[in-house]
């Protein structure tokens, strides 16, 4: 049905334009030959196709641009008096006398267009004259579209200050008032639209009105384009009329549309003046118009003129522009009972954002925002729904975007109770939120209260609430979740040590209530940053610090006990033990007792030798220690040592005894690392002398590469040695390689044993069989 009616309507339309390009030739004929009569019969005739009921808006709006192409050609035709021989004012009366009124007042217009140039009669009065004979035609479209038209032809020609239309003291007021009746009557008509037809098709019927409302919003730009409407008829006269037409309408599409008009066609300056005004006008419009896009919309429009001069700051303070924007949002949500309550967070989003924009220094107004949220979300669920959820986290985020410091954040009294207002999984969301601000920022948090402040915004995570069992959370997020808070515990310091002892406090009181799931994760960060103050106390040389002080070594290491057991008996037995090693392990003693580079080389070749022969740590306590000497040698003053500190630490990663570890992969990923220092040692002697040097480093990598093929690490393959081995070729060959004997010697060592495994044949020889040396 839906398909043969498309058809129908095209046959229509087809027949339309058809009819009109017929008496159009016609037309045309009789312009030609200056015959006005037969001018005016063909015209007409061509007109009256536009009196069809058949089409569709979109349809309609085809056939009407046929008809006015050759409106404008009719136009010229009659401003040309010597052509016709018929005197202007006689041709408006003439063209009065056709037979149907829908052709006739489309004449009218076209003629009205050029009596009002030829300034044989005041323009507003033939703009009067002409917009109250357009009352004649009644039906919707066919109105819209011969006002429409009357709106286009008389564009040009509004007796507007400046223009050569001008006319008495009142002449802005004369174009204003044509404007704003030609606009009520196009608003009456379009709204008529919903009451035509059936109901079963009242959805294809707003999808209609819908097509049409740019006709009717042109008037409102004609006005805002209008030289004399200043603010003040603007104020007294031209927002007055509109709104009183808007809200009398009671028509949820024309309210919304003609809103988002107003605020986006006027000046902003007009809107900041006129404010309470608007706002008024919000809460009397239908319950279900879309009222916080429109608010929204206000808000940036004026966020955005704030932001164009600082000069325009004041007049926000003067019109009090944020008490009434909060007024008028609490009477629109007091108003439309049935409103969502994704739609009322998203206006108090909106308000919170211009307050960021306009008033960031009046935390006060932040805080009255975030209070009136919370007041509103009182006794309600806590919320779970997806987009009032987005809402109340893009609420909470604002402030940390805009001041871009948490501190800021945590004066704000009502934060904290918008966030209880959230549901477990969205309060965890904010929470990371807040912990990626924090760790983006760099902020600095240095004193126990703030920090107080800070984890109780963070109990999400730190804590879990309304006892969520393990066995429901998602490992990999909760992983995530924890590891944020083990960051945001070590980045928490301040110089003086009193503070950061309670600082240590503070956190171990939040962290020890986070269950078994959670302390393995924030336990250890705090006792590195206890360990680290041990140290800057140790340091303080010359100052001797009593028992009755705060902060003492002694008292730091009777909490770390107490915090270690607790770990201990979670259980974590493994992990507890680390901790305790950590408190006194070799790497703090090569950290700040061996500042001599040659004895750096020889301590830290001794923990890699002691690393590789201990079996008793488990693995992750091993794989945290491996990863400490591979990054430390990678530390070492020259890069040579560098070099083979790294290559060392590959043993490290492959043991060849029973149950030893083999990861093939981070082993070459120890090897890689060595070429690529020896490469920077070669790029850097090169600069210094203009000489590569020695190729000792690559022959010796070239050897840890043949003992790791050997041990059969499916990650070091024949290729990998094929390549390197023609790489120290190369540089042997090059001239910039600085001859060396011992090199020359070591890696023709080296290719005869390559040749000589080749040559074994078995297991062995095919294995090496790839190799070409």
């Amino acid at each position: 049905m839906i398909l043969a009616g498309i058809e129908d309507e095209d046959k229509w339309l087809a027949e339309g334009i058809a009819g009109i390009q017929h008496n159009a030739f016609y037309m045309h004929r009789a312009l030609d030959a200056n015959n006005l009569r037969d001018a005016l019969k063909c015209s007409a005739l061509m007109l009256s196709e536009l009196r069809t009921s058949k089409l569709s808006p979109h349809k309609y709006y085809d056939l009407y641009m046929r008809a006015f192409d050759e409106l404008r050609k009719l136009e010229m035709f009659f401003k040309d008096e010597s052509r016709h021989g018929v005197s202007i004012v006689d041709l408006y009366e003439l063209v009065q006398h056709a037979g149907n009124i829908l052709p006739r007042l489309y004449l009218l217009c076209t003629v009205g267009s050029v009596y009002i140039k030829s300034k044989e009669a005041p323009a507003k009065d033939a703009l009067k004259d002409l917009v109250e004979m357009c009352r004649g035609v009644q039906n919707p479209i066919r109105g819209l579209f011969l006002r429409s038209y009357l709106a286009q032809v008389s564009r040009d020609k509004l007796p507007n200050l400046g223009s050569e239309y001008e006319g008495g003291e009142d002449t802005a007021m004369d174009a204003v008032e044509f404007v704003l009746q030609n606009f009520t009557e196009m608003n009456k008509l379009w709204v008529r639209m919903q009451h035509q037809g059936p109901v079963r098709i009242r959805e294809k019927l707003e999808k209609e009105r819908n097509e049409l409302r740019d006709l009717v919003g042109k008037n409102l730009h004609v006005l805002s384009q209008i030289e004399g409407v200043n603010l003040e008829i603007y104020r007294d006269t031209v927002l007055p009329r509109v709104l009183e037409q808007i809200v009398n309408c009671k028509d949820e599409l024309a309210q919304y549309y003609l809103m988002d008009c107003i605020i986006q066609v006027f000046p902003d300056e007009y809107h900041l003046q006129t404010l309470e005004t608007l706002l008024g006008a919000c809460p009397q419009l239908q319950p279900t118009v879309d009222i916080k896009t429109v608010l929204s919309r206000l808000m940036e429009r004026l966020s955005n003129y704030a932001a164009s001069s600082p000069d325009v700051l004041p007049e926000f303070l003067q019109v009090e522009a944020f008490a009434k924007l909060s007024s008028a949002i609490g009477k629109v949500i007091e108003a439309q009972v049935d409103m969502p309550i994704v739609g009322a967070v998203t206006l108090y989003v909106s308000l919170l954002t211009f307050t960021l924009h306009v008033h960031p220094e009046r935390l006060d107004y932040v805080d009255q925002v975030l209070g009136a949220c919370v007041k509103l979300l009182f006794g309600k669920p806590k919320l779970k729904e997806g987009r009032a959820t987005k809402q109340i986290v893009a609420l909470l985020s604002a402030p940390l975007e805009k001041y871009n410091d948490i501190v800021t954040a945590l004066t704000l009294s009502n934060y904290p109770c918008v966030m209880d207002c959230l549901h477990d999984e969205t309060n965890k969301v904010m929470a990371m939120v807040i912990i990626q601000s924090i760790m983006k920022n760099n902020t600095c948090i240095s004193t126990a209260d703030e920090i107080e402040v800070l984890f109780e915004l963070l109990k999400g995570l730190i804590k879990g609430l309304d006892g969520t069992a393990a066995d429901e959370l998602d490992e990999e997020d909760f992983n995530e979740e924890q590891n944020s808070v083990a960051r945001l515990i070590h980045m928490l310091y301040n110089d003086d040590s009193e503070e950061m002892l309670k600082i240590i406090c503070t956190v171990r009181k939040h962290i020890m209530a986070g269950g078994p799931t959670r302390l393995p994760f924030t336990v250890p960060p705090l006792i590195f940053s206890a360990l680290r103050l041990v140290r800057k106390l140790q340091a303080q040389d010359g100052n001797v610090v009593g028992e009755e002080e705060p902060a003492t070594p002694k008292k730091i290491f009777q909490l770390l006990d107490e915090t270690i057991e607790a770990l201990s008996s979670v259980p974590s037995p493994e992990l507890a033990l680390r901790l305790y090693l950590q408190c006194a392990q070799a790497f703090i003693l090569y950290e700040e007792e061996v500042v001599d580079s040659k004895a750096q080389v020889t301590a830290m070749h001794l923990i890699i030798g002691a690393l590789q022969r201990m079996n008793v740590l488990g693995v992750e306590n091993r794989d945290t220690l491996t990863h400490k000497a591979t990054g430390y040698s990678a530390k070492l003053l020259k890069r040579p040592d560098q070099c083979r500190a790294v290559y060392a630490c590959s043993h490290l990663f492959w043991v060849d005894e029973k149950d030893g570890i083999k990861d093939g992969e981070r082993v070459l990923l120890c090897l890689k690392r060595a070429l690529r220092i020896a490469n920077a040692a070669q790029q850097m002697a090169n600069a210094v002398s203009g000489t590569s040097g020695p190729v000792t480093l690559f022959v010796e990598i070239l050897n840890k590469y043949l003992y790791f093929f050997e041990k059969g690490n499916p990650q070091v393959t024949s290729a990998a040695i094929q390549g390197l081995v023609e790489l120290i070729a190369n540089e042997m060959q090059s001239d910039s390689t600085t001859p060396d004997p011992a090199s020359d010697a070591f890696f023709a060592s080296t290719i005869r044993y390559i040749q000589f495994q080749k040559q074994k044949g078995g297991v062995v020889g095919e294995k090496f069989g790839p190799i070409k040396v």
